[in-house]
């Protein structure tokens, strides 16, 4: 099923047989959904709270955008699957391709093998969102209507209406398919508790982790450098208790670098202090951050990963489903979020062209976006709570210890062996699924690399 999902090829063409569909929430996995929904809507309305006609400025309800992120090879090959010549368009205005020759990655201070054939589309969240919404709000049945969604309307087991307050007013919209946006603070699961449905099982996985992110300019020597570099570290050597840098270039001439660390250790705020961490690490991280600053230091903390399970249930309104960080919010060290959201539109274009009851809830389309689900959580929300474990020294089964062990393999392979580091790399980018780690000939490989390596000393 993860393979029929993460297809490239150009999207079906169905009648549309919806009159109204709405989607709550403006973000990228809103407006993708409304890129799909328009396919078999005449009217498609996104309810967005925040002022979005300011170009590439972040928006309040994302108080995450001003951090590093990236758009995986994953995210990207779904976004241009469906907005043709987004990547072109995104270049043309200042994104950055960068393909492999031009990536690093650090695990401890050793640079991993290269991923072989895989790019990233490199740009600030603002201005990657913003290229998305342009090129959405384009299409002649999308509109994007100024307001805060307040509550939804139900009749006979299916959502029949919105409710929203725009101009201080609160005003009711009838539709016929509701996609809920709003993020992972979204209301929706109270508001169909409160009207008498089962409301979807919230988990969350403690990160507790702190995030400082600086523009800086780009310089002429530049090219010298990586343009993508990301440093990991694990225990006590890490410099200045850092568990990951990354260095990206972005739109404008400019480098964005983010330094993160878990509880209780915090990223330099001041530049002088992030400039010095910065100089402990790979070298492009001490050039990018001896660069003009650009933008104030911008700080972040998350507490936990959360995902609401929707897998299950038996009582849940029909026209009705989630995308996004409304279903799940992974820790943004992996940088998943926004390709995991992209992915969400191929689930639902799957759904809604295979024919669904329109007055059953949206079962089949659950299954298929927890495939998806799973295969970003198992990286992040996995590693996040072996991290946990091993602080808090708690028991864990056989199977789990196993589990971790084949993984940490795996990755320790990844700076010998480049079939490893191929696999693994398809993973990162939700190019592949997890379970391809975990083949016995695949594990094999790794724990033989692994040898190699330790008896060369």
């Amino acid at each position: 099923m993860f393979d029929r999902l993460i297809r490239t090829d150009p999207p079906p063409r169905p009648p549309k047989t919806l009159d109204t569909a709405c989607v709550l929430g403006g973000s990228i996995a809103g407006l993708m959904a409304a890129r799909v929904l328009a396919d078999h809507a005449r009217a498609v309305v996104i309810i967005e709270r925040d002022d979005v006609q300011t170009g590439g400025s972040p928006r309040t309800g994302v108080p995450q955008a001003q951090q590093g992120h990236v758009l995986l090879p994953g995210g990207f090959a779904q976004i241009e699957r469906w907005l043709p010549g987004f990547t072109s368009a995104a270049q043309e205005r200042g994104a950055l391709l960068v393909d492999f020759e031009q990536q690093a990655v650090y695990l401890s201070g050793e640079q991993r093998l290269p991923n072989r054939g895989m790019s990233i589309l490199a740009g600030t969240r603002p201005f990657l969102e913003s290229q998305i919404r342009t090129m959405v709000a384009a299409l002649p049945n999308v509109s994007i209507l100024p307001a805060r969604a307040t509550g939804l309307d139900f009749d006979d087991g299916a959502v029949r209406a919105v409710r929203y307050i725009r101009d201080g007013s609160e005003q009711v919209t009838a539709v016929d398919f509701v996609v809920d946006a709003m993020g992972r603070s979204s209301k929706t699961s109270e508001w169909v508790e409160d009207a008498g449905f089962q409301r979807p099982q919230l988990h969350r996985v403690r990160t507790d982790i702190n995030y400082a992110t600086a523009l800086f300019t780009r310089t002429e020597d530049s090219d010298d450098f990586p343009m993508t570099a990301l440093a990991q570290f694990d225990g006590p050597a890490a410099p200045d208790g850092l568990a990951l840098g990354t260095a990206l270039v972005a739109e404008g001439n400019q480098w964005m670098v983010m330094l993160t660390a878990y509880e209780p250790g915090r990223p330099p705020k001041t530049l002088e202090e992030f400039r010095a961490t910065c100089a402990k690490l790979p070298p492009v991280f001490g050039h990018a951050a001896a660069g003009e600053l650009t933008r104030e230091i911008m700080t972040y903390r998350q507490a936990d990963s959360r995902r609401r399970d929707f897998t299950g249930l038996e009582h849940y309104p029909a026209r009705l489903v989630s995308v996004g960080d409304a279903v799940a919010s992974f820790n943004p060290v992996y940088g998943q979020g926004m390709s995991s959201a992209a992915l969400h539109a191929s689930c639902l274009s799957d759904y809604l062209v295979n024919n669904p009851q329109p007055q059953r809830m949206a079962t089949e389309f659950f299954e298929m976006q927890a495939v998806v689900t799973d295969a970003a959580w198992a990286l992040s929300a996995g590693a996040d709570a072996a991290r946990l474990d091993a602080l808090e020294s708690a028991e864990v089964s056989t199977e789990l210890q196993q589990q971790r062990w084949a993984m940490n393999q795996v990755v320790r392979a990844t700076l010998s062996d480049q079939t490893i580091t191929d696999a693994f790399a398809a993973v990162s980018f939700l190019l592949a699924h997890p379970s391809i780690l975990a083949e016995p000939d695949l594990l094999q490989r790794a724990v033989a690399a692994n040898e190699r390596t330790f008896a060369r000393g």
